[in-house]
């Protein structure tokens, strides 16, 4: 790749490893509790997380002596707890030398000096704290499920959401202020005029800059997954055109829910905006929430759900 052009992703201790039952001990006033229970279990390797799988696959892009991808541990934890965490990733045969522990001090302010592509945390305020900064950033569910396997198990499969994910949240204002007719007349009209660029933008051109390099273990294969249908999906597909990237699949699902799709793609991890889709899709398969955009504005909002925004998109 081209010098300076690594990826790098920031994860949280809690989302590479699974401290649930650790976190239940947590009190933010006082973690004291919390510290001493990680401390006695320094010896005693945590069981892989949500982001583990996602982790090892970009890690894997590193095969051959290639230096592509490097993952860092951005973590609210405190540098005792991450003796734990760096001798959790050793156990796992995972090559990652870069962490900042920061005592319950907000992650976000490192993202820069560290280059960041994506930041990954179960902090939904550090996500948005990144997001507001202009970084790529999700709230990974702790409990999500894993690809499964043997299936996925040769790929890095990523599927992200649209609409305030890949793309602004511009479409997404105009169907949720405007009248359904507003909105594909809007969209309609605006069908050669690329969107502007989501939050996520940035990790797919990095996952296409990856996917051209050769020689790699494993392969890379992305999926945009949104409730667009004609047509509202031309506008999509000619903004993705006119970035200079490409997916290698587009589901236009046009009534469906989500879930089942993602279930068969089975993604490393998925990304959208929208609380209900995230909820479903994370008895599948590994989720992030993208807490940015219209949908994300104000705590009363109740988002649609995908068969209803579905068919507000269709014709």
């Amino acid at each position: 790749m081209i010098p300076g052009e690594k990826v790098t992703v920031a994860v949280s201790a809690r989302a590479l490893f699974d401290f649930e039952e650790e976190n239940r001990a947590f009190r933010e006033e006082d973690p004291a509790e919390y510290r001493a229970l990680q401390q006695s279990r320094i010896g005693l390797p945590a069981r892989p997380g949500a982001a583990f799988p996602l982790v090892r696959k970009l890690l894997a892009l590193n095969g051959d002596g290639a230096d592509d991808v490097e993952v860092a541990i951005l973590s609210r934890n405190d540098p005792v707890t991450g003796l734990r965490v760096f001798a959790s990733a050793r156990h796992h045969g995972l090559d990652i030398g870069r962490a900042i522990f920061t005592s319950g001090a907000a992650p976000h302010r490192y993202l820069g000096p560290l280059g960041a592509t994506l930041f990954l945390s179960t902090h939904v305020g550090d996500v948005r704290a990144a997001l507001a900064a202009g970084f790529a950033a999700a709230r990974i569910y702790p409990n999500a499920s894993p690809a499964r396997q043997p299936r996925a198990r040769s790929e890095l499969r990523i599927a992200f959401d649209g609409d305030s994910v890949l793309f602004g949240d511009e479409a997404e204002r105009v169907l949720r202020l405007m009248q359904l007719e507003q909105f594909i007349k809007h969209e309609v009209r605006h069908a050669h005029m690329p969107l502007p660029a989501g939050p996520l933008k940035p990790l797919l051109s990095a996952l296409c800059r990856l996917r051209r390099r050769s020689g790699s273990s494993v392969a890379v294969r992305v999926a945009l997954v949104t409730a667009r249908s004609a047509p509202a999906h031309e506008r999509a597909i000619r903004t993705l055109m006119a970035w200079g990237v490409t997916v290698d699949e587009a589901l236009f699902l046009g009534g469906r829910p989500k879930a089942p799709f993602l279930a068969e793609f089975e993604p490393d991890i998925f990304f959208d905006d929208h609380l209900s889709t995230c909820e479903s899709a994370s008895r599948h398969v590994a989720t992030g929430h993208v807490p940015y955009g219209i949908n994300n504005e104000t705590d009363d909002y109740f988002p649609l759900t995908d068969m209803q925004e579905a068919t507000a998109r269709s014709v």
